[in-house]
């Protein structure tokens, strides 16, 4: 499962076209893990907004002596499509994350097949206690021109959003309360 059937890579670049070649499929991917963990960031921070609750509060405007707590709870719904909504979100991010992860992989080093050059791999190959011996190489080829073509989407889409919320005028909200009094002579 590979995200659209990519050609193999050449890992290290060795022509100036195999660098544009990497250099232009990054940038794709790095653009797509910023628009899926963007989408999954806000569906997730907007599912709590979608739960509605009704509260009634005639009793609270009766004649005294009014009963303490004096509101109550009408209605509570909503809570499934908050649930549904935050799972939408949750799978965009394992989108995301599987980008990453296919990123990783594009970069792979070919396996060993000599059985005494595997063996020495396995003994001597990497100490991840020591952050000098850690695949740095590797990191870059993967996510060096990710994280550019992640900050473009991002910086295309903050572009996009604030051009269209400030094209759009919204009028403030004017509240409106409607209350009543009576008075009784009393004698």
């Amino acid at each position: 499962m590979r995200p659209w059937g990519r050609a193999s890579l050449r890992i290290p670049p060795d022509s100036r076209t195999a660098w544009l070649q990497l250099a232009i499929w990054e940038l794709w991917m790095g653009g797509l893990v910023a628009i899926a963990g963007g989408f999954g960031a806000v569906f997730i921070a907007l599912a709590p907004s979608r739960i509605v609750t009704r509260i009634d509060l005639d009793a609270c405007y009766a004649p005294p002596p009014v009963a303490i707590p004096c509101d109550r709870l009408v209605y509570v719904g909503g809570t499934l499509d908050a649930a549904f909504t935050a799972l939408c979100g949750v799978m965009m991010l394992g989108v995301a994350l599987w980008f990453l992860w296919e990123l990783w992989l594009a970069v792979e080093p070919k396996p060993i097949t000599d059985d005494f050059l595997r063996l020495l791999n396995h003994s001597f190959g990497r100490d991840w206690r020591n952050p000098l011996k850690w695949p740095w190489a590797r990191m870059l080829y993967a996510y060096g021109f990710t994280a550019a073509g992640a900050l473009a989407a991002t910086v295309l889409a903050l572009s996009v959003w604030t051009a269209v919320a400030s094209s759009v005028k919204v009028k403030p909200m004017q509240p409106r309360v409607n209350t009543s009094q009576g008075f009784r002579l009393e004698r």
